[in-house]
């Protein structure tokens, strides 16, 4: 299913499953893929950043694609490409769509810094991989280092016409999609469909500002897909209600160096998993730490019974 400007809902981060010795864990890239299909996600991302696509190998990478595009049949798979260089950019790029792949994700190398690099970097990705690939902006200044403004955004989406969404990770960044939006209204931006990244830690006002959904990961990513459901038919209330209950456990594992291990640590107890390994170089949750998030999911499970395991 090609990725369109349309695109909303749902698309969880995939993170890569590993077995304690550092392969990949195919049977549980299956189920967890099955996992996302099964609780009504809208498609999934998969070598994202929280994906450590860096660590994998060509092979393995197309080889998660191709499961992901097997197991969600019909929805849109993202794939991140982002590499050093083109020539990686437009191979990867190239396979994963001829394998079914939905579109591609570009991140900006931490180099650049003024509009115009900006946006003749996103210029040239396009020329690489081919104007015919549907391609997501990924803006996230917080890892990146990359500051673009809501002109710059509205610059690369009308100067090319396969963007088709933007991945929104600014922090603060409220008023960013709220100037995007009316940059749309006032017919300056073409429309283009707007997720958030941030680990859904401000899913529940983006919403409100206009965003379409969400692309990003969470321990229970049927959270996401409830609190865009609920702001969507306008039922305020309780998508705060049920953010709220979660947002300890999204704050703790937003934590930078320890986000991941916390994500894989919740989702094996979960069974979603078979193991909360990461390839190495990781990072493993301590005895305390686990005893914490473990805490934490038993006052979640207060509000929320998909908590209590």
């Amino acid at each position: 299913m090609p990725l369109t400007s349309d695109a909303s809902g749902v698309f969880p981060i995939a993170p890569t499953p590993f077995n304690p010795d550092g392969s990949v864990d195919w049977h549980s890239a299956d189920r967890l893929f099955e996992f996302y299909h099964g609780i009504g996600a809208d498609g999934t991302t998969v070598l994202g950043i929280m994906g450590e696509a860096p660590k994998l190998e060509p092979e393995e990478s197309v080889g998660l694609v191709k499961r992901a595009v097997a197991k969600m049949a019909g929805k849109p798979i993202i794939v991140g490409v982002s590499a050093p260089g083109f020539a990686a950019m437009r191979s990867l790029a190239r396979q994963v769509m001829d394998i079914g792949a939905g579109g591609v994700m570009i991140a900006p190398p931490p180099s650049l810094r003024t509009d115009d690099q900006i946006t003749g970097y996103y210029a040239q990705a396009v020329e690489a991989i081919g104007g015919d690939i549907p391609f997501v902006i990924q803006d996230y200044p917080l890892t990146l280092s990359v500051v673009m403004t809501p002109a710059v955004i509205r610059k690369i989406v009308m100067d090319n016409p396969s963007c088709v969404m933007l991945k929104h990770e600014d922090w603060p960044g409220l008023e960013k999609i709220s100037t995007l939006r009316k940059f749309q209204k006032e017919g300056s931006l073409r429309p283009i469909s707007i997720v958030t990244g941030n680990g859904g830690l401000f899913l529940d006002f983006e919403m409100e500002r206009g965003a379409d959904g969400a692309n990003t990961g969470y321990a229970f990513p049927e959270l996401l897909i409830d609190v865009v459901r609920l702001q969507k038919a306008g039922k305020r209330d309780e998508a705060h209600d049920i953010f709220d209950a979660h947002l300890p456990l999204m704050r703790y594992e937003q934590q930078q160096g320890v986000g991941l291990a916390v994500r894989k640590y919740v989702m094996a107890k979960r069974g979603i998993l078979a193991h909360d390994a990461q390839r190495k170089p990781g990072s493993a949750l301590s005895a305390a730490a686990k005893a914490e998030v473990d805490y934490l999911l038993n006052r979640i499970a207060k509000h929320d019974p998909r908590a209590a395991i």
